[in-house]
């Protein structure tokens, strides 16, 4: 059987790109694309850098009212329906990704968008960090199909 693929039309593209733009400069300005200035804040323990917090304090403003808003929505602005996620319970695949996220990011700083964002500095330990990832993501999924 033949698969249809049907072409996203230019206004989703252009929000596409735009959302991706405005994310990683926001993440560049906020200096969520630097190890050392997140993984102060994650030392709660040391020297304690809590300037990420108005990260978190900004995202929340924006995104709490953005869900209160799509709630009141029929539909979104650029599709024909909503795609929510079908599975809402917490089970052992998700808390272990969850741990091993979070093991991941106190130890190297940095996280999937974040490094990705960061490529641009043509820093080794960057390239390594996303090589890495993505051997993960390849490996998963052979050792996980579907």
């Amino acid at each position: 059987m033949e698969e249809q693929t049907s072409a996203l039309p230019l206004s989703n593209i252009l929000v596409i790109v735009a959302s991706g733009v405005l994310f990683g400069l926001g993440l560049s300005v906020s200096e969520m694309v630097n190890p050392v200035r997140v993984l102060g804040f994650l030392n709660v323990l040391g020297p304690w850098d809590p300037t990420l917090i108005f990260v978190m304090g900004g995202a929340l403003t924006v995104a709490i009212p953005g869900f209160q808003y799509a709630k009141l929505m029929h539909k979104p602005f650029l599709s024909i329906q909503f795609t929510l996620p079908g599975k809402n319970d917490l089970d052992k695949k998700l808390i272990l990704g969850a741990v091993l996220f979070g093991v991941g990011w106190g130890l190297a700083g940095i996280c999937p968008g974040p490094s990705l964002v960061a490529l641009n500095s043509l820093d080794g330990r960057i390239l390594g960090f996303v090589l890495a990832m993505l051997a993960g993501i390849f490996i998963h999924d052979r050792v996980f199909p579907g």
